[in-house]
């Protein structure tokens, strides 16, 4: 037995397809169901239930599978020991960002990521927060930048820095009159995210809702949202780095009474070997956005 072969099985358990899984995999689907009978003859058991349409995992395989993906995480992370002793800031480093911040983040911390660190290769991974610590855990991702606390002593975080809330206005609302919002003000029309975004929540509990909220529109991207109220469907707050695509799309902007915002964070697990690298990703990005939450701007 292999590690080749444990990760063939992952894969063929993850896609309940063998086309699929040997794509995955860059080999072909023979060469994979192939190697699969061979590690069922090894083990002696069934691992995969055939037929023409569906591959379904065994009551063993579902017992054995756990086995695997430990075995697969370890035997990475004494790779990932071994190019930490090598050179942290090198090779790949998977970055896991969340919607609303990945459009407007990216393309500020992409030049200067690839000056300061030139021999790191970013992969970012857009997601929400609960897919993107999932990721985390399973080491799919060797860091995440999210705008929430860390639960759990598995996982570490650190800020990065503050991005206010902006009260985004249709520009004929009553509001879009004033110097500032209040942000109670906005929560008889507010449209928000749908649920598993970070921000639905942080932006209704700025404007004072504490339980259920009964709203119509639960938008599954901030663009969407934008659209909507440009539309003068109603209002939202939005992040401060989203102000550019407010404004292209003739939204009004006014700063918040209250001052209500978020704090951006990387997060990694607690016991990741290239710790220095998450510190010099932070640190540029941290330095790209120094002054952000006072200025308002970038």
């Amino acid at each position: 037995m292999n590690l080749r072969d444990l990760r063939y099985l992952l894969a063929v358990a993850e896609h309940g397809h063998f086309g699929r899984a040997a794509r995955a995999c860059g080999i072909s689907q023979p060469t994979l169901s192939v190697q699969i009978r061979k590690l069922e003859e090894l083990l002696g058991v069934a691992l995969f239930e055939r037929t023409s349409k569906t591959v379904v995992p065994t009551s063993s395989c579902e017992r054995l599978v756990g086995h695997a993906r430990a075995a697969v995480a370890e035997a990475e992370a004494i790779f990932a020991v071994a190019r930490d002793l090598r050179d942290p800031l090198a090779g790949r480093f998977r970055l896991g960002i969340i919607p609303t911040l990945a459009p407007h983040l990216l393309p500020l911390i992409f030049a200067p990521l690839r000056q300061a660190l030139p021999a790191l290769d970013l992969e970012p991974w857009e997601d929400q927060t609960v897919a993107l610590l999932e990721r985390l855990r399973a080491h799919e991702l060797d860091a995440a930048l999210l705008a929430t606390e860390m639960d759990g002593p598995d996982l570490a975080s650190q800020p990065l820095f503050a991005e206010p809330f902006l009260a985004a206005l249709p520009p004929e609302h009553p509001l879009a009159g004033r110097d500032v919002v209040a942000e109670v003000e906005l929560a008889r029309d507010i449209l928000v995210l749908a649920d598993g975004h970070c921000l639905r929540e942080q932006a209704l509990a700025a404007c004072g809702y504490n339980g259920a909220f009964g709203g119509a529109l639960r938008a599954a991207s901030l663009a969407t949202l934008l659209n909507m109220v440009a539309a003068g469907y109603g209002t939202t707050l939005i992040p401060g780095l989203a102000a550019g695509a407010a404004q292209d799309a003739g939204i009004v902007l006014r700063p918040l009474a209250a001052r209500a915002g978020r704090t951006v964070r990387i997060a990694w697990r607690a016991h990741f070997p290239r710790r220095a690298a998450v510190q010099a990703v932070g640190e540029v990005i941290a330095t790209r956005l120094r002054g952000f939450a006072a200025a308002g701007t970038v």
